[in-house]
């Protein structure tokens, strides 16, 4: 699979950082990692479908499918490690 990548996509360039990371379990489960932080998991035709996309996608296109799959799990509170509010 070919995802057309517009140039607006990532502006900020925060996928060349790669964020996000995923790890597939002996069950059939994908495990989706934002900073190392568990976000979700994908199951059934769900994980299917997604396996499938990531199985033929790069780099870039894999943390645009993995970001999107994961929604909008980010509220504006949630802190990297050794970040304080202060």
């Amino acid at each position: 699979m070919v995802v057309k990548m517009d140039r607006q996509v990532d502006k900020r360039k925060s996928f060349e950082e790669r964020p996000f990371d995923y790890s597939v379990t002996k069950d059939n489960k994908l495990m989706i990692y934002w900073h190392r932080k568990h976000v979700k998991t994908v199951v059934g035709k769900e994980f299917l479908k997604l396996k499938k996309k990531l199985d033929a996608s790069n780099s870039l296109e894999e943390q645009l499918l993995l970001a999107k799959v994961t929604g909008n799990f980010k509220r504006g509170n949630e802190k990297i490690s050794g970040e304080s509010l202060c």
